[in-house]
């Protein structure tokens, strides 16, 4: 059954309640709908799990509604936000720092010199995506944030700062990919970094109340670095363990859809995360398989050799993504229990200018590894943060607009 269901669009609901509010990430879940998805299908549950978590929408729902929850991405900033977004803090602890940074940040926010010393990390491009005033500043705050020793205080203060990072550089706002403003627009940019660290320092510390309000029981969150293409480590996560899988999967490789290591890499650097120019090539599709691609979806194939028609290279990326997000899905299958439910939210993307029935693929998938299909519900988009276009074709100057809608597909395992 698939239908097209407007109560699904929460279009005048606000989507940064509880540590909602923490950070933009690219292509959120909003929580109305895995809260929801939890409430339909979750309402016995006890283990949630999310194997793309993102920044952790569905874990913060999950522990609200006391049930435990497991999460995993291969972005280091993702799994930093997931984590301080589900971990209660002491706020007597919490508000000590915060006053004693507002303390140290007066200081040197009003009389800053350039006779300051200060160590600017080291990485490359620093200087053309940060002003030497803006990597001063952003110094001094990661000084102060490298010697809180409560690793809680420090997380929620290292999530504040990741943002703080995106808006004093360079970059173009409202874009995930790293776009550099015009020159014109450089020359008279000069952010208050300390500003918008106690500002978000100030919003953060709003959500985490809600949240703690909220949340009252003892289910936790677990944060992990493992890669589900490759297998799902039966230690953490052992076979038919989890009630239910709410999460919304990458829709096409990183480089061409959503980038979200681009999107990441200026926080990453600035938190001393090896390597944290080459996350885009660690995400589904970031490797290129070279091989005829033959899948049990006659959607799917049907897809590639239209694509194909048009441009091989194109297809070759696309079923290369396909050959990971199949491999993540029959991993992932082993882990739920029977009867147990999965809720993929997936958008289907389009290359050059043929649709990916994303939620088809993702249901002939599913079914494939033993699961019925329940249902698909069709929503409208308002409120989930993706860029109003994109490049499909990948030729520069060359737009189409993005998904308007996207699909929750939802299937029990027999």
């Amino acid at each position: 059954m698939k239908y097209e269901d407007f109560s699904w669009d929460f279009r005048d609901s606000n989507t940064k309640e509880l540590t909602h509010c923490f950070h933009a990430y690219p292509a959120m879940m909003i929580p109305q709908v895995a809260r929801r998805l939890l409430y339909k299908y979750g309402d016995s549950a006890e283990t949630l799990f999310d194997p793309y978590c993102g920044s952790g929408t569905s874990l913060v729902e999950a522990n609200v509604k006391d049930i435990n929850a497991i999460g995993t991405d291969l972005n280091p900033l993702a799994r930093l936000i997931a984590k301080t977004k589900t971990t209660p803090i002491d706020i007597q602890t919490l508000d000590l720092y915060l006053k004693d940074f507002y303390d140290y940040s007066f200081k040197f926010q009003f009389y800053i010199q350039k006779s300051i010393s200060v160590v600017v990390p080291d990485f490359a491009n620093i200087d053309f995506w940060f002003s030497e005033n803006a990597q001063k500043k952003l110094s001094l705050i990661r000084d102060y944030i490298d010697n809180i020793k409560d690793s809680k205080v420090k997380n929620f203060f290292l999530t504040t700062f990741s943002e703080t990072v995106r808006e004093s550089s360079y970059t173009k706002k409202g874009e995930f990919k790293l776009v550099r403003i015009p020159e014109e627009k450089r020359t008279k940019f000069n952010p208050d970094s300390f500003g918008i660290m106690l500002s978000k320092l100030s919003r953060n510390k709003a959500g985490l109340l809600e949240f703690i309000k909220q949340k009252r029981n003892g289910s936790v969150a677990r944060i992990f670095d493992f890669n589900s293409v490759d297998s799902v480590p039966k230690e953490i996560i052992p076979d038919e363990s989890v009630d239910i899988i709410i999460t919304s999967p990458p829709y096409g490789d990183s480089r061409t859809t959503v980038a979200y290591g681009q999107y990441s890499r200026l926080a990453n650097q600035w938190m001393g995360i090896k390597n944290a120019s080459k996350v885009d090539n660690l995400l589904m599709g970031g490797v290129r398989y070279n091989s005829r691609f033959k899948f049990n979806s006659q959607y799917l194939n049907e897809t590639l050799e239209r694509i194909e028609q048009t441009d091989s290279k194109r297809m070759a990326e696309v079923g290369s993504f396909f050959i990971d997000y199949k491999k993540s899905i029959d991993n992932i299958s082993k882990s739920v229990k029977k009867n147990g439910f999965v809720c993929y939210v997936v958008g289907n993307r389009t290359v050059k200018g043929i649709n990916i029935p994303m939620d088809l693929i993702t249901k002939d998938f599913f079914e494939e590894n033993g699961f019925r299909h329940i249902e698909t519900i069709i929503r409208n988009i308002p409120n989930k943060r993706m860029p109003s276009q994109n490049s499909p074709s990948n030729i520069p100057g060359i737009k189409s607009s993005t998904m308007k809608n996207e699909f929750i597909v939802i299937c029990e395992k027999n």
